[in-house]
């Protein structure tokens, strides 16, 4: 397992790769990587020579009274995860390394940006566009797979990508659940046992609107009704957003007249879970 620090080394290594004609992939991560982490590695291994896996906690894409300190960490658990799933190499640089002194440079997409997470973090997705845009120029990737579980960002990255003609395939990974319905995340270790079993509810409401539009219920109004009242039920959970969305734009639809996106962030304590699930017309 090669593990690199610096952009440098790491453009060298990819460089040098591209030179022997080898496909290259990247998975960006925050590092406390789970199941979900891993099935994107072995999606990026069917697209690629050589699978380069990014750790990294980025503190740009953190509000202020955020849990960037206390995001969790452990490093040799991830690399062991990282070795064991077929990975080729971890591209992990310090904070210094990403922003050095006099750092001033950012990037931005606007309008994704100003729906669903990016209402009440308005300063996130710029974090998450400008240090992709540095692990994308690190590791000179020819593809790139990211979580459909954080779908606005999904959606955000594809369109930095086509804006600023990124010779990048980026390919969207279906979300991994728990056995009991619960999107993986690093942030479920932040949850009691108590709101560990709340969240489930999450799942059993989209998974509900889900069957409710393949049986041929589509006014967005009645489906996010349905959502909110289920989700409400449960005393532990407090409902930050739920929305039904245009697949490419995010803006809010009233009728599914073709496939669009149920959104939602919900926290229970401290801890914020977003989930997401599609919904088919045919």
């Amino acid at each position: 397992m090669q593990i690199i620090n610096s952009a440098k080394d790491m453009q060298r290594y990819s460089d040098a790769l591209r030179q022997q004609n080898k496909r290259v992939a990247v998975v960006p991560t925050m590092g406390y990587l789970h199941e979900g982490h891993l099935s994107l590695v072995r999606i990026a291994r069917e697209h690629a020579d050589t699978v380069i896996v990014t750790i990294f906690v980025n503190p740009t894409q953190f509000g202020p009274n955020e849990d960037y300190k206390s995001y969790p960490r452990d490093w040799d658990r991830d690399v062991k995860l990282v070795t064991s799933s077929g990975a080729d190499c971890i591209y992990a640089p310090e904070p210094v390394e990403m922003y050095p002194e006099g750092y001033q440079t950012s990037v931005r997409v606007d309008k994704l940006t100003q729906h669903l997470c990016g209402i009440v973090r308005p300063t996130h997705f710029e974090g998450v566009t400008t240090v992709v845009t540095k692990l994308f120029n690190a590791t000179k990737p020819h593809v790139a797979v990211f979580g459909e579980k954080d779908f606005q960002q999904l959606q955000v990255i594809r369109r930095m990508v086509r804006d600023l003609d990124m010779d990048i395939e980026i390919i969207g990974a279906p979300i991994v659940r728990e056995p009991d319905g619960l999107a993986m995340s690093s942030r479920n270790k932040y949850l009691s046992a108590e709101e560990r079993k709340a969240a489930q509810v999450l799942s059993r409401a989209l998974f509900e609107i889900r069957d409710m539009c393949a049986q041929g219920e589509h006014d967005a109004l009645k489906l996010s009704q349905h959502v909110w009242q289920n989700i409400s039920t449960e005393p532990l959970a407090k409902i930050d957003y739920i929305k039904i969305c245009d697949l490419e734009t995010l803006e809010d639809v009233t009728r599914i007249r073709r496939n669009a996106v149920v959104a939602l962030a919900v926290f229970f304590g401290k801890t914020r879970l977003i989930d997401n699930i599609i919904l088919k017309t045919a």
